[in-house]
């Protein structure tokens, strides 16, 4: 037994620096091979200026959709509400008819990624808890590599609440007694330990649990599951499961009060734009309105945009900036990733005839001008640090100049809670995204696939960019507004965020239907 284990296996190691013994050899070393590297300074990662791949590529249709825009001559149907499609979230309770059994032992799990990412594995280790019939500690989210964010479950999420929602279907602690104490992120990194389950496939079924997982905590009375992503199946599980990952998506998981607080703050704003904020004695938001002039709210768009460095370097396109821009990219990529993502096989061309290329802002700028939204629709950017800074957002907010972000609505000190921490930056932009009137992503991803699912599951309008469709269209230089208009129209007609049922191996937290949602 590791009962009380608490031993740390420690390993030095020496680096040898050496100095030149022969410093005027060595300066004159230093002198030529610099002037060997001096014609490929552009192309350090270091050196490479970001902004110089921001100029607008499709120029043509950029002053064509400029010269289009009028006030108030949006087509109505953009802002009319989703019909009934038929499916609602379901109603019935998941609470098992009988009181919980005794634990079998405590689980724990250790979460990587992103917040959308660390969401849909906090759904699974309930989904999983359950099945082992075990007692859940809160998930212990990893720092992320990419955004070096340390917020921890608590720090994100309303853990009371969170508790509270689903008290009846699963035992949930906070943290572990204190015989367990030992199990710890830096225990397991030392060695490799009898309670730690490193094998867990992707997508394993529940009996790979049942069968890998279930003896290690009857022996020991804990496991502890990592690497733990993506590691439970959508298919062929219980339905009782099903619905208890729906449970913990769309109602346990709320996030903390100041981020709710904060968020219904921005969403104010963006729908009363005459309206100003005060901060009370208690340092609670507080929304002042003239009264004399009782608007109806106004509509706002919440645009993710998805372009930052590490996805412009995942995707391998070209975004402008020559040979220059893609040697720092593959070797921003190379440093990242180390090798686990490679060069793509494919061209520029070949890649954006698939589809595969993330939208810049001027192409999401020109897709929503081609949609019919114009000069008057107001805008909120959800987007961390942007690929090429203001310089590449400018052409996007020439098209729609009343566009806002968190800087431009919230003021230093009512971001203070939240600056510098990516988990919770994304978590605002999440809750303002799940109260605007229609949600766009430029590509997909972990953010947009979570709120395309919870937004069907709520029945608000998403635009799903049709990517296939609009890669061939920025091609080709020669295409006339008229004609690019009328092709991104007809390509998103059942796009607007129509339920579409859930295929086989597909996600339950991207396609809700049907089994969080029932047919009316």
């Amino acid at each position: 037994m590791m009962k009380g284990c608490n031993c740390k296996q420690k390993v030095q190691c020496e680096k040898l620096n050496r100095r030149n013994e022969h410093p005027f050899i060595a300066g004159f070393l230093v002198v030529l091979v610099a002037s060997f590297l001096t014609p490929l300074a552009d192309a350090s990662p270091t050196t490479f200026n970001e902004s110089v791949s921001a100029k607008p590529r499709h120029s043509n249709l950029f002053k064509a959709a400029l010269r289009s825009q009028t006030p108030n001559g949006e087509p109505s149907q953009l802002w009319s509400p989703l019909p009934d499609q038929g499916w609602k979230p379901c109603t019935d309770d998941v609470h098992p008819t009988a009181k919980l059994n005794k634990s079998e032992g405590y689980l724990q799990v250790f979460l990587d990624g992103g917040l959308n990412q660390q969401r849909m594995g906090i759904c699974d280790a309930v989904a999983v808890a359950k099945i082992l019939n075990a007692t859940l500690v809160i998930p212990l989210l990893e720092v992320n590599p990419v955004w070096q964010d340390s917020s921890s479950f608590a720090e994100i999420f309303d853990v009371d609440h969170f508790i509270n929602v689903l008290k009846e279907d699963i035992s949930i602690v906070k943290e572990l007694p204190y015989e367990y104490s030992w199990s710890t992120r830096e225990f397991y990194a030392t060695a490799i330990r009898e309670t730690r389950v490193k094998t867990a496939p992707v997508h394993a079924s529940a009996h790979w649990y049942i069968d890998n997982v279930k003896p290690i905590l009857q022996s020991y009375g804990i496991a502890a599951i990592s690497p733990f992503s993506h590691r439970l199946a959508f298919d062929n599980m219980p339905m009782e499961v099903q619905r208890l990952r729906c449970k913990v998506n769309f109602q346990a998981m709320t996030f903390v009060p100041h981020i709710r607080a904060l968020g219904d703050a921005l969403v104010h704003r963006l729908q009363y734009p005459s309206s100003r904020s005060t901060t009370n004695e208690a340092g609670l938001l507080q929304q002042v309105t003239d009264r004399k002039s009782l608007e109806e709210p106004k509509k706002f768009v919440v645009v993710h945009l998805r372009f930052d460095k590490d996805m412009a370097a995942h995707s391998a396109c070209d975004f402008g900036g020559g040979k220059a821009e893609k040697l720092a990219l593959a070797k921003y990529r190379q440093a990242m990733w180390q090798g686990r993502v490679l060069n793509s096989q494919f061209t520029d061309e070949e890649l954006r005839n698939q589809g595969r290329c993330p939208l810049t802002p001027e192409e999401v700028g020109l897709l929503l001008a081609a949609l019919g939204f114009d000069n008057s629709t107001r805008l909120y950017l959800a987007s961390h640090k942007v690929y090429g800074g203001e310089a590449r957002i400018s052409a996007l907010r020439r098209l729609f100049p009343l566009m806002e972000d968190k800087n431009s609505l919230a003021s230093s000190e009512e971001r203070a809670q939240i600056k510098g921490k990516a988990s919770l930056l994304a978590a605002l932009d999440y809750y303002i995204s799940m109260h605007s009137d229609i949600f766009i992503s430029a590509s997909p991803g972990n953010m947009h696939n979570a709120l395309v699912g919870h937004r069907t599951y709520e029945s608000l309008k998403t635009i799903r960019p049709n990517m296939q469709l609009l890669g061939p269209l920025f091609l080709n230089k020669n295409i006339s507004w008229v004609d690019f208009r009328q092709a991104v129209v007809e390509g998103h007609l059942h796009r607007h965020g129509q339920l579409r049922l859930r295929k086989p191996k597909q996600s339950i937290y991207t396609y809700p239907a049907p089994d969080c949602m029932c047919h009316v």
